[in-house]
């Protein structure tokens, strides 16, 4: 009897998840490539069947991903994406042409992958989940596929991928305690993924950053081609649905220098921080060009206008105001902080916060209640999520009004209480912080709910 969707998560859940675990080495003898290689060459190597572009960084690679997989679907390619955690259900992350892979696929592939998986004890989920979502792209007939690195760069399983492109988004201080101390050694992990003359796409960086990854790409004889210094981009309008804006380009290859010139593109992603992606979504779209890969300047404008990705600056509600954010790091409470102060800049919004535990916490609230009415401490379903009283603790100096109620979907109704009609409430802290409460308010108007998963 075929397994169900439910069982087929069990058994992934049962492996070895260093998604639920605070500590850990980033080493060798725990991240081995070696063993999803040995896995993928079992199954046939999925991986070779399909174009991809490989996407590293702290900050940004989930919208990067979203925007390129929206305009390489426009622009006619069956189009996987790959991205990790998720909000709402595991299958969010296996994507083709922006629809989510089937309970019924997914048990499937599942039950298919585990006795061949069974015989390497040491593979983890995150290493079978990737050889999953490969072999389903090999399946299903994708063209490209767009592959977000899970953690780090060099030692994780998504960098057995040859790309196209590989991309490195803003690099920031997160998950030091496993990929290093400084932004040069942070850099280093993201960097490994850089291949052998294979063009690199980077976001605007820091200097120390900026030279390891310039040194990889001379190393590697890799093209490489810096947003912020071959690309600019201006705002020319936005407002709560989207902002419009301009962007001029240019690539240097081997045997030419292409320009490109957007006027008027628009996207409903908030922020300053998404023109920043959206450049280098741009960027990419010209060194895909250079390979010969065909997307219409029609495809990027339609493309970039239709991109969905929820919890990033999402607007749920205008009266009151209700904002979700997966802000987990410093750098992103940053971000969000710096959108909040865009377009509110004569509100005090409510938090509701809650943060896993190996976060930078008084950092992240150092960014985000300066400018607070007041917040809510709870604590997410997350296995790694920090009691709500040590924020509670953490936030006593800011002399705001704060309370703890465990339950974020609970705090979230507190702070609609608390604000009235003319408010404005915030959740963020993690991923599973804005899922919960997306799913809280959703069931307070009657909505229609996402896909979710079965409890355990």
């Amino acid at each position: 009897m075929p397994i169900t969707y439910k069982q087929a998560l069990g058994y992934l859940y049962s492996l070895t998840n260093y998604e639920i675990k605070s500590r850990f080495a980033y080493a060798p003898q725990l991240f081995d490539l070696a063993r999803v290689e040995r896995l993928l060459d079992a199954l046939g190597n999925p991986h070779r069947e399909f174009k991809s572009i490989h996407i590293a960084g702290t900050k940004g690679k989930g919208s990067t991903s979203a925007m390129l997989a929206s305009i390489l679907k426009t622009a006619g390619y069956r189009t996987g994406m790959y991205t990790s955690p998720h909000l709402h259900t595991f299958r969010e992350r296996i994507q083709v042409d922006n629809g989510l892979i089937s309970e019924a696929d997914f048990a499937s592939l599942s039950e298919r992958l585990r006795p061949v998986a069974e015989r390497d004890k040491e593979l983890t989920t995150f290493e079978v989940a990737t050889a999953l979502a490969f072999t389903y792209f090999a399946q299903v007939g994708v063209e490209m596929a767009v592959v977000e690195v899970g953690l780090g760069g060099r030692l994780d399983a998504t960098n057995v991928l040859h790309p196209l492109v590989s991309i490195i988004t803003t690099v920031g201080h997160d998950h030091m305690h496993i990929l290093g101390n400084s932004l040069a050694e942070i850099a280093a992990e993201k960097a490994g993924i850089i291949k052998e003359g294979t063009p690199v796409v980077t976001a605007p960086q820091e200097h120390a950053a900026l030279a390891v990854i310039e040194r990889t790409c001379a190393k590697k004889n890799a093209p490489l081609y810096a947003v912020g210094r071959d690309w600019r981009w201006r705002a020319t309008r936005r407002s709560l649905e989207g902002q419009e804006f301009t962007a001029t380009g240019k690539l240097r290859g081997r045997s030419i220098t292409s320009h490109a010139s957007y006027k008027r593109l628009y996207m409903p992603l908030l922020g300053k921080h998404q023109l920043r992606n959206a450049a280098v979504v741009l960027a990419t779209v010209e060194a895909l060009r250079q390979q010969g890969i065909e997307v219409s300047d029609s495809a990027v404008r339609q493309g970039l206008r239709d991109v969905v990705w929820p919890a990033r600056f999402e607007v749920l509600g205008h009266q009151p105001y209700v904002i979700i954010d997966c802000a987990h790091n410093t750098d992103s409470a940053k971000a969000l902080a710096a959108t909040l102060q865009q377009y509110f800049p004569d509100l005090q919004p409510w938090f509701v916060v809650a943060i896993l535990n190996d976060k930078d916490i008084p950092a992240i609230l150092r960014q985000l209640l300066p400018r607070a009415r007041g917040a809510f401490f709870a604590r997410s379903h997350h296995p790694r999520a920090t009691d709500p009283r040590q924020l509670q603790e953490a936030a006593a100096h800011f002399a705001i009004p704060t309370a703890v109620i465990e339950d974020v979907g609970h705090a979230t109704r507190r702070a609609l209480e608390q604000v009235g009609h003319d408010g404005l409430v915030v959740a963020t802290g993690s991923l599973t912080t804005s899922g919960e409460a997306r799913e809280a308010w959703l069931r307070l108007h009657n909505l229609p709910l996402p896909p979710l998963d079965p409890r355990p």
